[in-house]
């Protein structure tokens, strides 16, 4: 029997960018994002600066909401209808129930969709993709692709450097007290994604502006790992000046070379957990 050609897929939440998208032919659903009473398309009919404007303009506040199952049902079952085998990268479980969504979801469709829990979230998910992509390239199946990432996944890491805690706050995520507190003290906290479930903890508190922050920042995760793949990093943010991005951009080349580095703006999702001037670099271990 021939082998089922594979689609490759993700939530929205990737954040992959359009050049990637093209050049592994990589599908999206989008996450729901609820702004003043209306439920919007993350990245389809509501955009970063949306979310953004209403925030300061008339304190609206997003919330967001995961796909559900019938969603995902109807997404895939026409290329399983068609004898396509559907690998689907989602946000991390300890993130969102949309991946157990989507694995009841695989359920109903007899086996041909294959759920991949990123442990991750944003560009931490893209490295995973990639990594798909290369491999379906390669010829391999789609039940094979899902067996190897279970070896890639502990290896994708995640962080970013929020410039203010307003975001977290509003959304109920930190208390109004550690945000000024963090105001005041002109604290940058680095938030890290644990790559073994996709949960997030507060790592190295930095203190001072952007412009000093960043750089170190980029030059402790970097030295933070004996064998840094070079292959792929990811300049990920929410909405920055783009000075930044190439101090960013610079700091990384003074610490080590990559064959691509790769810049992408964060979805709505992920933007309204994080609130503007997020910044992170996320890259892969050996």
């Amino acid at each position: 029997m021939a082998q089922r050609k594979v689609i490759l897929s993700a939530d929205s939440t990737c954040d992959l960018g359009e050049e990637l998208k093209a050049r592994y032919d990589v599908q999206y659903y989008p996450f729901h994002v609820i702004l003043e009473g209306k439920d919007y398309q993350d990245n389809v009919d509501i955009h970063i600066e949306d979310i953004f404007r209403a925030y300061y303009d008339r304190k609206a506040l997003p919330r967001t909401a995961a796909i559900n199952v019938e969603e995902y049902v109807e997404y895939f079952r026409p290329w399983v209808d068609q004898g396509f085998d559907v690998l689907h990268f989602c946000l991390g479980g300890a993130l969102s129930s949309a991946q157990r969504n989507c694995v009841l979801a695989a359920r109903e469709l007899g086996g041909h969709v294959f759920p991949i829990d990123s442990c991750n979230l944003s560009t931490g998910i893209s490295l995973q993709i990639i990594e798909a992509g290369e491999r379906i390239r390669a010829g391999m199946s789609a039940a094979e692709i899902a067996q190897a990432m279970k070896e890639i996944i502990p290896h994708c890491h995640a962080s970013f450097i929020l410039d203010t805690l307003e975001f977290m706050r509003a959304g109920g995520r930190c208390s109004t007290i550690a945000a000024v507190g963090a105001n005041l003290l002109a604290l940058k906290p680095c938030i890290e994604v644990d790559n073994s479930d996709g949960s997030m903890h507060v790592g190295k508190k930095y203190r001072g502006n952007l412009k000093k922050v960043l750089p170190q920042y980029v030059r402790d995760k970097l030295t933070q790992y004996d064998r840094v793949k070079r292959d792929h990093l990811f300049i990920t943010y929410s909405s920055i000046d783009p000075s930044y991005v190439e101090l960013v951009r610079q700091a990384v080349l003074d610490v080590m070379d990559f064959k691509e580095i790769h810049v992408t703006t964060a979805s709505c999702t992920i933007a309204s957990h994080c609130g503007p001037n997020t910044l992170g670099i996320l890259f892969e271990t050996e």
